[in-house]
């Protein structure tokens, strides 16, 4: 009876996963194939216009590109930027708010109210603060005097990068501190008392018990994180546009300027997919370690 309706269960399940199979297929599968297609092939906007096929020659263009490797060296200098402070910095505020305390709900719902804010509005209030006029420049000014001058914050090619960076920090740090503090709560309180007999108290505990403890999640988190700024986008179009002088042009955006301001769609294709290829790796990193750790 149990083989017979096995079957019926199978053609049950796919009937249920068939919507959102399709949904995949139609978003994600079938532009990436379109996108490989585009690759060894060169075209316009115009998608009547039948494909001319010039086999790697968009990839040979890719390795030869100096701005290519720039952009690509910056995006790798945003990621070590954002992944280690984002890191530590939410470790420290789920240890802090994972307490019995009056009111620490709120604290916790403070910390994590930036993860609410879109992404749009928080650039655009970044952009206010950091103008030359802004509120920062205000403040120092009235601290330093008048003789101060205002600090190009999105102006300087040395600290637009380092600027946008804070907004992407202040958005990720509440969305991480929640992963680890469900790690923390899943740590037994016994091993903090046996740790202090030992004589482990005060942040050495967390040294003994929680670091190698929620090990999982700091992995998982790095690599969520990595692969979040590797796609940055958002943060840098509305703040710099790139700028200035290609500080802050990470990968995503020379895809999106390739695609739609110099209309070479094949060669946009052609780094779109290189950026794939390095976020497969963080991904393909991340489900190792979740693998060896048990943290699916």
């Amino acid at each position: 009876m149990a083989e017979a309706s096995s079957p019926r269960r199978n053609r049950t399940a796919w009937a249920f996963l068939a919507p959102a199979l399709m949904l995949l297929g139609l978003s994600v599968l079938v532009p990436a194939a379109m996108a490989l297609l585009m690759s060894v092939s060169q075209t316009g906007l115009d998608v009547s216009e039948p494909l001319k096929f010039v086999g790697l020659a968009n990839l040979q263009r890719l390795l030869h590109d100096p701005m290519f490797f720039r952009v690509l060296g910056t995006t790798l200098l945003y990621l070590v930027g954002v992944v280690p402070p984002i890191v530590l910095g939410s470790l420290i505020l789920a240890v802090l708010v994972n307490r019995q305390l009056p009111g620490i709900h709120w604290f916790r719902a403070a910390f994590y109210a930036p993860v609410l804010v879109s992404v749009v509005v928080a650039a655009i209030a970044f952009r206010w603060l950091y103008a030359e006029t802004g509120l920062i420049n205000g403040w120092l000014v009235s601290l330093l005097g008048p003789a101060f001058s205002p600090i190009g914050f999105l102006t300087n090619p040395l600290l637009a990068l380092p600027a946008v960076m804070l907004v992407t920090l202040w958005k990720g740090l509440g969305y991480y501190m929640v992963i680890f503090v469900a790690g923390l709560q899943g740590i037994s309180k016994d091993l903090y008392e046996a740790a202090a007999l030992d004589g482990s108290e005060g942040w050495r505990k967390h040294l003994d018990i929680t670091l190698p403890l929620l090990r999982p999640y700091i992995t998982l988190v790095a690599v969520i994180s990595a692969i979040a700024a590797t796609k940055v986008f958002e943060e840098v179009f509305l703040m710099t546009q790139g700028g200035p002088a290609d500080a802050t042009r990470t990968l995503v955006y020379y895809v999106y300027d390739q695609a739609f301001t110099e209309l070479e769609i094949s060669y946009a294709c052609t780094v779109g997919l290189a950026l794939f290829l390095i976020v497969l790796l963080l991904s393909l990193v991340r489900l190792v370690a979740a693998g060896e750790r048990g943290l699916g």
